[in-house]
């Protein structure tokens, strides 16, 4: 942490230097308005320290300044005794704090992080929330992307939680963005949280939020994401990863539409809508005793899977089209062109990682370059098996993204139709229980029933 301490009296901002770096915190000065507003220009600080009797330039048109040029610098005012409405104008104008002095330095420093951890939090969502400043669409023309809009206009104009299924780099945040832009609750915050990537010790903390005391180092309170994303939507990606003991309690958010901060005493509304993603089986994870059940069907509500990338390659050119632009500017390379070589051997490659893979491999491509065209040698994708399948997933993919990829080895043609034959003969034409057999889709055993000619009754 970087602190500016803007006084006018060379003691105080001695003494005030003193006891930050005791308490492990960088302290920058400046004896004026003036010189504060030359730091402030040219370096970062997390929170300035004002005095509000500045000569020049007053602590109050310092932080006007700051406000009016829009700095992200939370400021806490220092006056004597005897101003405390001009302190009280001062956060008016922008301050976020006021002490008097004489200052007890343990409630400064207290002020100082909660300060602090209050505007990290903020800017922390709001990036959240515009870090992707242009409404992302799905690309492409394929008919499982249609019908995947056509599916995600109908779940906006509702309120129900929604499950996003789907294999890593397909696109499911994307989903839940557009889920939440197409809503009546666009102009509310769309706060998204990575569960699998936030410690475990501290997962509970960033979601729900401590009161003062919660635990050892709780010096002041802490809002969680749940009541940032206040009427908006939270969208929790990657749950399957979400510890047993969190579990139970978003069960419980997820039942009452209350949560409570760790070490509170009172329930909180909940006004945002839950929108969850993973790339995990959630199914055998149940089963395996890894996750709830009663969770997973809170969560289940309304499932949206995503389909791979290998299902709509004929979606690749305008993925290219889409994506090459903005990796160029992004890169400063200068406009770059596919030769007909490379954009066939783009077609060829498996993505595994799906679009985040392609996007990978364009970047890598632009880079290698050497003019603006980008020739059949500067593609690195991994191209698919002689045999054409689809390549076998890793054993945690979700098995209703793989429309026509089969979960055991690569299977002749011939074996593959007698045990998809063979499964329907013993659960009497049922397309569902034959498919859980198999450990496939149902769209990927009717796929395989029309590709084989195996007409019988079924279910509808």
């Amino acid at each position: 942490m970087k602190i500016l301490i803007v006084d006018d009296e060379k003691n105080i901002r001695d003494s005030l230097g003193r006891l930050l770096e005791l308490e492990g915190m960088d302290a920058g000065t400046a004896e004026s308005g003036e010189k504060a507003r030359e730091l402030i220009e040219n370096q970062r600080f997390d929170l300035a320290l004002v005095d509000l009797r500045l000569p020049g330039i007053s602590g109050q048109e310092l932080v006007e300044w700051i406000h009016t040029e829009g700095f992200l610098l939370p400021v806490i005012m220092i006056s004597a005794h005897g101003e405390i409405q001009d302190a009280v104008r001062a956060v008016r104008a922008g301050a976020k704090d006021f002490v008097e002095k004489p200052f007890d330095s343990g409630e400064l420093i207290k002020k100082i992080r909660k300060l602090i951890d209050e505007t990290n939090i903020c800017n922390l969502t709001e990036a959240q929330i515009r870090k992707q400043p242009e409404k992302l669409r799905f690309i492409g023309e394929h008919p499982h992307i249609r019908l995947l809009r056509e599916k995600i206009r109908k779940i906006a104009s509702t309120d129900s939680t929604v499950l996003i299924t789907g294999e890593s780099g397909c696109g499911k945040e994307v989903a839940a963005r557009e889920i939440h832009d197409t809503s009546a609750r666009a102009a509310e915050p769309f706060v998204a949280v990575n569960v699998g990537a936030i410690p475990e010790n501290l997962l509970e903390s960033e979601l729900f939020g401590h009161e003062k005391g919660a635990f050892t180092s709780a010096d002041a309170r802490r809002v969680g994401l749940f009541e940032l994303a206040g009427s908006g939507t939270l969208f929790l990606d990657e749950i399957g990863e979400m510890p047993p003991v969190l579990q139970v309690k978003l069960l419980r958010v997820l039942q009452d539409r209350m949560i409570r901060r760790l070490g509170g005493s009172r329930d909180i509304p909940l006004g945002a809508r839950i929108l969850s993603a993973t790339n995990r089986d959630l199914e055998a994870r149940v089963a395996q005793g890894l996750f709830r059940e009663d969770l997973f069907y809170r969560l289940n509500v309304i499932r949206l899977a995503i389909p791979p990338l290998r299902d709509r390659k004929e979606d690749i050119p305008l993925l290219v089209q889409t994506l090459l632009p903005k990796l160029c500017a992004r890169l400063n390379s200068g406009p770059r062109k596919l030769s007909p070589g490379a954009l066939q051997k783009l077609m060829r490659c498996r993505f595994p990682g799906n679009v985040r893979e392609l996007e990978n491999v364009l970047e890598r491509a632009v880079i290698y370059a050497k003019d603006g065209l980008i020739r059949e040698e500067d593609i690195e994708g991994r191209p698919l098996p002689e045999t054409n399948e689809t390549e076998k997933s890793a054993p945690e993919a979700k098995p209703d993204t793989k429309e026509n990829s089969f979960p055991a080895a690569p299977l002749l043609r011939s074996s593959e139709r007698e045990l998809i034959d063979k499964t329907l003969r013993e659960t009497g034409g049922n397309r569902t229980r034959a498919a859980r057999i198999l450990g496939i889709s149902r769209r990927t055993i009717i796929y395989k029933i029309k590709e084989y000619r195996l007409d019988r009754e079924q279910d509808a």
